[in-house]
């Protein structure tokens, strides 16, 4: 598994997976939905930080997918007391690239996200690729009305997140090899969620052997 992540061959077999999607034209990229969403870690490693909100030691990671819930950009991985906000302006070159890998068109395109991301550097970070966000504005703690032009918020757009990347870490959560992280190395761990993530659309056979094989090794581990 370490061979296959320094050599890329997982990143290829994604990317793979998100060509498919789109040649079959099976993905709706008019709006981009995305959040943010922690893994505990209970066997310790690599990029881990205490989260007070969550109340649990692990790493956070931040993913996209479009309105038929398809993973579309790899996810941008940090430690679980890093605020989520600035993560947002690494994960969107990987949209990016990943978009012009592929030959997907995402100008235009709405990206829907929750109120934590609400800053002017987010907003803008998102313009500066052709696209529009649709993020609610934060109150802060302000006991009154933030003075100035109104920003560019749809809620039936936003409200579609329940269906869509909620729906994605839903299922996460309920897959028990992803519900806790026992590699030590965080990348392979983000690389087999990935794949799981991507178990509707890629080859389950694939998935099944990463799957199988990482438990296998855990099992053997002192």
């Amino acid at each position: 598994m370490r061979r296959w992540r320094a050599d890329g061959s997982i990143d290829r077999i994604f990317s793979g997976s998100v060509r498919k999607l789109h040649e079959d034209q099976l993905l709706d990229l008019t709006v981009i939905h995305g959040d943010g969403t922690t893994t505990a870690a209970k066997k310790g490693g690599d990029n881990l930080g205490y989260s007070g909100h969550k109340h649990l030691k692990g790493d956070k990671v931040v993913a996209f997918c479009d309105r038929h819930c398809n993973i579309i950009a790899p996810f941008i991985c940090a430690a679980g007391n890093r605020n989520e906000s600035p993560l947002l302006r690494d994960a969107l070159p990987r949209l990016s690239e990943m978009a012009r890998a592929i030959g997907m068109d995402l100008q235009g395109a709405t990206v829907s996200l929750d109120g934590v991301y609400d800053c002017r550097a987010n907003r803008r970070a998102i313009f500066n690729r052709g696209m529009t966000p649709n993020i609610p504005q934060n109150p802060r703690g302000r006991k009154t009305p933030k003075r100035g032009r109104k920003q560019i918020f749809e809620p039936a757009i936003f409200e579609e997140r329940f269906r869509t990347i909620e729906r994605v870490f839903a299922w996460e959560d309920k897959f028990r090899r992803l519900l806790l992280r026992f590699e030590r190395i965080s990348d392979v761990h983000y690389r087999v969620q990935d794949a799981c993530l991507y178990d509707d659309q890629s080859a389950p056979l694939l998935l099944s052997f990463i799957a199988g094989y990482v438990v296998h090794r855990w099992r053997r581990a002192p």
